[in-house]
């Protein structure tokens, strides 16, 4: 098991040398530093704890400044664990970049899906709505909450509330392409959250370290044009021929 910390920038699409598309979600991936390392025989559980997105020290506190410091870092944004890690494979303070990831492993992404806020039965469950006559006197009402006996509603009745913003998981997705030069993560498919929101990439739970092989994408990369260099055209001399008789009276003809 192994993982980093990125943000969502948004989805584009990418090509292969077979004329592909595939839709991709991009990640920035910074450095991860590791802030601290869990272990079974003093914290119950073997676990490793990252830090990414650098504040300045002023927006933060004592307590978060004097944790980085352990490991020689400056304070961070987020602060998140990863559990089931081989922690011997890990040091105090050891910066992770994308290359921790190749093209296409199985990974799992974990983040805060986009809030719709409040929202009826019909959007939040996907409901049947009533008739939509002027008679029905029930459109897109909640419908009946429970018998008459209990004289109450029912314990995990679908009703209207608060609907996203829940952590939740999308298994299984395929790392296409890793830009190390760019710190980039390319993940086919969408992952949950909005842009610029918080994410982790884990291997597979299902898949474990299952590689896929990939296509070749299309890389667009500019040329720089180069001057054409103008050949010399050498001069060559005309010959004049003599047209004969018999000639001109063929033309003429």
């Amino acid at each position: 098991m192994k993982g980093i910390l990125g943000k969502k920038i948004g989805m584009t699409q990418v090509f292969t040398k077979n004329g592909k598309l595939i839709p991709v979600t991009v990640i920035e991936v910074e450095p991860n530093v590791v802030t601290q390392i869990k272990i079974t025989e003093k914290d119950g559980y073997d676990a490793i704890q990252l830090g990414c997105q650098t504040v300045r020290p002023k927006v933060s506190n004592k307590a978060k400044i004097g944790h980085t410091n352990k490991a020689n870092t400056e304070p961070k944004r987020f602060l998140r664990e990863i559990r089931g890690v081989n922690v011997n494979d890990y040091t105090l303070g050891q910066v992770i970049d994308a290359s921790i990831f190749t093209k296409g492993e199985i990974v799992d992404v974990s983040g805060i899906s986009k809030g719709k806020g409040f929202q009826g039965v019909i959007k939040r469950y996907n409901q049947s709505r009533g008739p939509m006559g002027h008679g029905s006197q029930y459109h897109r009402g909640v419908g009946s909450l429970g018998t008459m006996l209990p004289m109450h509603v029912l314990k995990g009745k679908k009703l209207p509330g608060h609907m996203g913003n829940v952590a939740c998981t999308i298994q299984n997705l395929e790392v296409v392409d890793v830009d190390l030069e760019n710190n980039i993560i390319l993940v086919k498919g969408n992952v949950p959250g909005p842009k610029k929101s918080l994410v982790m990439i884990r291997t597979s739970v299902k898949k474990g370290e299952k590689v896929n092989e990939t296509e070749e994408l299309i890389s667009y990369v500019e040329i720089e044009e180069t001057p054409v260099e103008t050949a010399e055209v050498e001069e060559t001399e005309t010959v004049e021929t003599e047209v004969t008789e018999e000639n001109q009276e063929e033309v003429n003809e």
